[in-house]
């Protein structure tokens, strides 16, 4: 009789890196989610300037520089670079909007310099790639409730100056506002009841926010492709590493190769 050995998580295929604001766990639950078999997902936490409680204040600008700075983040890089991973992954979409995508692309060359020739993948830099490979120019944008509106104008100017149309942009007001407390049914009644018909796509952008459980049933309520933060990162890390295994049951994105431009 053959010996019978239990999965254990080991990475046979592909290992990700995955970085986070210390007190987010988010990310990390949606890329196992969305993972195939045999990778595995392994993750540092990087200090964020800003605490979350039952009634968190927006987050602060300041924060979001702050985490993008070194030494913190660079150093958690170097770290996770001395494990056997094929990619690392930034979880952190609002220091994209602050910094733009020239400073997106300053951002992952230094990091880069820490990683000893791991790539790192950035979220909206990932969103613009996943626009380009479905051949998308008119979105809307949607954020989490503790986006300011300030965030919500950088993010569409983010966009607008990758050369897309942002026709909406504003942040999930009305659902709760702890993280823990959003269900993805609130998520997909907000999308669904507030995107324009004028959008060729929806960004929710926000590592922090439960979306992925979403996407499916809000591509087909919406008859277009739904991204977003954490799915677009998973999406550019796997091809980074490798793996073109199928998933599909997180949106049309996971369909597409990356586009020669990567």
């Amino acid at each position: 009789m053959a010996t019978v050995f239990e999965p254990d998580g080991w990475g046979s295929r592909a290992r990700i890196g995955l970085l986070t604001p210390h007190n987010d766990i988010v990310p990390e639950d949606e890329f196992r989610a969305m993972a195939p078999s045999g990778v595995a997902i392994h993750v540092a936490r990087v200090a964020l300037g800003w605490r979350s409680g039952a009634e968190p204040p927006p987050l602060g600008l300041d924060a979001v520089r702050a985490f993008a700075s070194p030494p913190h983040v660079d150093e958690a890089v170097e770290l996770i670079a001395d494990t056997p991973i094929s990619a690392i992954a930034y979880a952190f979409t609002s220091s994209s909007y602050l910094l733009g995508p020239e400073g997106d692309a300053a951002l992952k060359n230094r990091l880069e310099a820490r990683s000893k020739g791991i790539p790192i993948v950035i979220p909206c830099a990932a969103m613009v790639l996943a626009l380009r490979a479905l051949r998308i120019s008119r979105l809307a944008i949607v954020h989490p409730p503790w986006f300011p509106p300030q965030l919500d104008q950088l993010g569409a100017d983010y966009f607008r100056k990758q050369g897309c149309e942002v026709v909406y942009a504003a942040a999930a007001v009305g659902l709760p506002a702890s993280q823990s407390s959003i269900e993805p049914a609130q998520v997909y009644e907000w999308v669904r009841t507030h995107v324009p018909d004028t959008a060729d796509a929806v960004f929710i952008g926000g590592g922090g926010l439960r979306t992925i459980a979403a996407i499916r049933a809000l591509e087909d309520a919406l008859a277009r492709p739904v991204f977003s933060a954490n799915q677009v990162l998973f999406w550019q890390a796997l091809r980074l590493a490798r793996v073109e295994a199928p998933i599909a049951r997180y949106g049309q994105i996971f369909a597409c190769a990356l586009p020669d431009t990567a």
